[in-house]
């Protein structure tokens, strides 16, 4: 989505300025989905006839086609579903759903990637979780679509791990560190009174999620609304996403700093990620090794102490999902992108707190 501006064919768009207050908006019972889409033709099909037969209909499903140089809208179009392009390209998902926006009239709005499908009673899954007023957002769980690759592999157990984990405990305190920008739904008024999603930094998601506990709002995870994006399946393309999360994480983190302090659980999900992403893979990957070199082997044993940590929520998980043996055998490939997720923080770091390179352009890897 950082194509250079070019100009869009006559498309008509919502009588509705992007500067117009539109807190005040008179909205309708129900929810309306929108996939923000550029250059998607061989997977914006799938996602949207994935939530056309959702066991809960929406108000409508909007495709915000960002300018695509290839058959998105078109495909889209063919669908039945509403399209809408801006004028030239917004330059990031973020603007693309802020422009998205000012064509939502319903209480609520769910956003999907167009890369994305989902199991057919997700929505209905995650309405419930907005019964309560209190609730800005909830998510649902995220599971590789495919699972083929050493890198599909290594996001499999990923998330088995994270969403059978972390995931609960964090659920636990209202605090989900992320609500996960593939998956979620809002509240129209609350995203309305934020102006949408902010375009400061490049992990909008999170920012979004942030910034509602710092208003004293809640977030939900649930575990059984399910939802299949497409991952990365070269290291190219792996390499495109982790460095947008973990510029985005940083710059999250920059941004909230001062009101992490007042949100304890929060604080404390945010310590965890960085021991997570930081320390303890530097412990992982290199002292346990040099250890076990300048010292002795049986040093690798440590690595006995994080291996059952992770195997019991893949085996519990992949249980739930009957993959139970794809879960497992994945389990080397996650070590493997573990180690590239260490990398790729370390070198965000650097670049956004050090030699002052803040990431402000990305582009999608899938």
């Amino acid at each position: 989505m950082t194509e250079p501006p070019r100009p869009a064919p006559s498309i008509p768009v919502a009588p509705v300025s992007q500067t117009e207050p539109r807190a005040k908006r008179q909205l309708v019972a129900g929810v309306t989905v929108i996939i923000p889409a550029w250059n998607e033709e061989a997977s914006i099909a799938d996602t949207v006839r994935s939530v056309q037969a959702q066991t809960v209909t929406p108000v409508e499903i909007i495709v915000i086609d960002d300018c695509s140089t290839d058959r998105t809208g078109d495909v889209a179009r063919a669908l039945g579903v509403k399209v809408v392009r801006p004028a030239m390209n917004k330059g990031s998902k973020a603007s693309a759903l802020n422009y998205g926006m000012g064509f939502i009239t319903s209480e609520l709005v769910l956003a999907i990637d167009a890369d994305t499908t989902l199991a057919a009673d997700a929505l209905e899954k995650l309405l419930p979780a907005m019964d309560h007023p209190n609730v800005a957002a909830a998510s649902g769980f995220v599971l590789p679509r495919h699972v083929r690759t050493l890198w599909e592999r290594g996001r499999y157990v990923e998330y088995l791990y994270a969403f059978g984990f972390y995931k609960p405990i964090q659920d636990y305190y209202r605090k989900p560190l992320i609500a996960s920008g593939c998956f979620t739904i809002h509240r129209t008024a609350e995203l309305l009174e934020l102006g949408g999603w902010s375009e400061r930094t490049v992990g909008e998601d999170m920012d979004l999620t942030w910034t509602m506990y710092e208003r004293g709002r809640v977030v939900r995870h649930v575990p059984g609304a399910v939802c299949y994006p497409i991952e990365p399946h070269s290291y190219a393309f792996m390499s495109k996403q982790l460095k947008r999360w973990s510029h985005g994480f940083w710059q999250c983190l920059r941004v909230h700093r001062e009101n992490l302090f007042h949100i304890p659980h929060l604080r404390m999900m945010v310590t965890v990620a960085l021991w997570d992403s930081t320390l303890a893979m530097l412990t992982l990957f290199l002292m346990i090794p040099l250890l076990a070199v300048l010292v002795h082997p049986l040093w690798l044993l440590l690595y006995i102490i994080d291996i059952p940590a992770v195997l019991v929520p893949v085996v519990i998980e992949g249980k739930r999902h009957g993959t139970v043996w794809k879960g497992v055998s994945s389990i080397p490939a996650f070590y493997a992108l573990r180690y590239v997720n260490y990398w790729f923080m370390l070198k965000a770091f650097w670049d956004e707190f050090v030699v002052n390179k803040p990431l402000k352009t990305f582009v999608k890897g899938h």
